[in-house]
């Protein structure tokens, strides 16, 4: 699914519906546009002030929806649709899965199941934790600390294959899953080190910690109470499996106590339609072990249902913000019209009628609202593409953390727009009826 619009079209759509708007009510008032402009130049001070407020609204609504909608992508990218993901029975992330080795081997014999020129199937069987790790801090510094996603997989080959991933640098991780510290290097143990690839969001991300773009093949890094060695760097950094760290299963168990289970046994079927009636045949009839088993990107869609409860959230301060917008436009209107009586009471003598007055008081409310909703829309459009980290939940309330980019699609920018106009209205309506209402002799008084 794509969600950016063309780049020029993305820019281009907000102002256009802005001005097509004021153009309207324009046309429909009759009254002339620069007397609406020289009442918000001479109190420009509460213009730039009522404007202001309509910028941090929507630059923050803008941030917060980049911000949802870059999520919503990582999850729908990291599912390939032939694929099914196997958990132990009543399990819905396999953070809390736990499947018995010795009882999914037949798993990868059933049928459906898409087999190589070597006859090997498409079945990745791995290990799955999550290791709270400091980071580097300068002294005195407040310590902190990151989730890494650790996956331990059997044959990387086969597992890269499963999901659609290759390498960027290096090479994937030995048979032994462990080799011994190269005379000079930056090992500080005498232990053998553990050899890992690393997704290249995450390599970057720690990267940082040493003062460089991203980590490379070659460093030596402390994970949990073992060094290790980056063997690899994999592509892949818009899905979530950019920010997880691959080593061999068998070590990966043994070093974080999950010796003799797989969290998960993802199989590649020969079709999306293959992969929904395989998820289902497993679920209902395997009988060696009870297992849940679903299509990938129904597993990774859940990661989207806590997104929801964020957009929920986002939308419910996004409104509480936009009515303070609100009551800055009314309160800014009704100050001119306060100041600005006897001049409504010619307009009237000159024959415009109350519906023009009120058209032009609009159009006056819709100009702040577009001067602070166009800066916003600018600011919060800068987040496009920018990469960022965070913690969120999976689909069983387990927390990963992820690096993704933030998102400004042509919805975000759509709602920015529409966000804008719905204030402008609101703030404005009130104070034009009421200086649509004033009579003509009585406010030349």
């Amino acid at each position: 699914m794509q969600y950016e619009l063309p780049s020029w079209l993305s820019v281009a759509a907000p102002p256009a519906v802005l001005t097509a708007v004021l153009a309207g009510l324009l046309l429909a008032g009759k009254v002339p546009l620069v007397y609406n402009l020289r009442n918000l130049r001479v109190r420009w001070k509460t213009t730039v002030l009522t404007a202001l407020s309509f910028t941090v609204v929507v630059t923050l609504l803008m941030i917060m929806h980049a911000f949802s909608m870059g999520i919503r992508r990582l999850s729908e990218e990291s599912g390939q649709p032939a694929n099914v993901i196997c958990l132990s029975d009543g399990a819905s992330d396999e953070g809390f899965s736990n499947l018995p080795v010795g009882e999914t081997g037949d798993l990868a014999r059933q049928q459906g199941v898409v087999r190589r020129a070597d006859t090997r199937p498409l079945c990745s069987r791995e290990v799955y934790v999550l290791v709270n790790q400091a980071t580097a801090v300068r002294e005195g510094d407040r310590q902190r600390h990151r989730l890494l996603q650790v996956r331990g997989i059997e044959e990387p080959d086969i597992s890269a294959e499963v999901h659609g991933l290759e390498l960027a640098s290096g090479k994937w991780f030995s048979d032994a899953g462990v080799r011994d510290p190269a005379p000079g290097s930056a090992a500080t143990t005498p232990f053998a080190l553990v050899e890992a690839v690393i997704g290249e969001a995450l390599a970057r991300d720690m990267g940082k910690d040493r003062g460089k773009e991203i980590l490379e093949v070659g460093d030596v890094v402390t994970i949990g109470p073992r060094e290790w060695i980056i063997a690899g760097i994999m592509r892949g950094a818009q899905t979530t499996f950019g920010s997880e760290i691959w080593a061999k299963r068998q070590k990966v168990g043994e070093i974080f106590h999950k010796e003799n289970v797989y969290t998960s046994i993802v199989l590649r079927a020969e079709s999306p339609v293959g992969a929904q009636e395989l998820a289902e045949r497993l679920s209902r009839d395997f009988k060696k072990s009870a297992v849940t088993a679903m299509t990938e990107p129904e597993y990774f869609a859940k990661m989207a249902e806590a997104n929801q409860q964020f957009l929920g959230s986002l939308y419910f301060v996004s409104a509480i913000m936009a009515l303070g917008g609100v009551f800055g436009v009314m309160n800014t209107m009704f100050a001119a019209i306060r100041q600005r009586s006897a001049d409504i009471g010619m307009l009237r003598i000159l024959g415009f009628a109350r519906w023009q007055v009120l058209v032009s008081f609009l159009l006056e409310s819709l100009v702040i609202a577009a001067l602070g909703g166009l800066t916003g829309s600018g600011l919060g459009y800068l987040v496009n593409g920018v990469q960022t980290n965070s913690a969120v939940l999976s689909s069983g309330q387990a927390v990963k953390q992820v690096s993704f980019q933030m998102i400004v699609d042509g919805n975000t920018l759509s709602a920015a727009v529409l966000f804008t106009l719905v204030m402008g209205l609101l703030g404005g309506l009130l104070p034009a009826l009421t200086a649509m209402r004033l009579k003509p002799l009585e406010a030349l008084r």
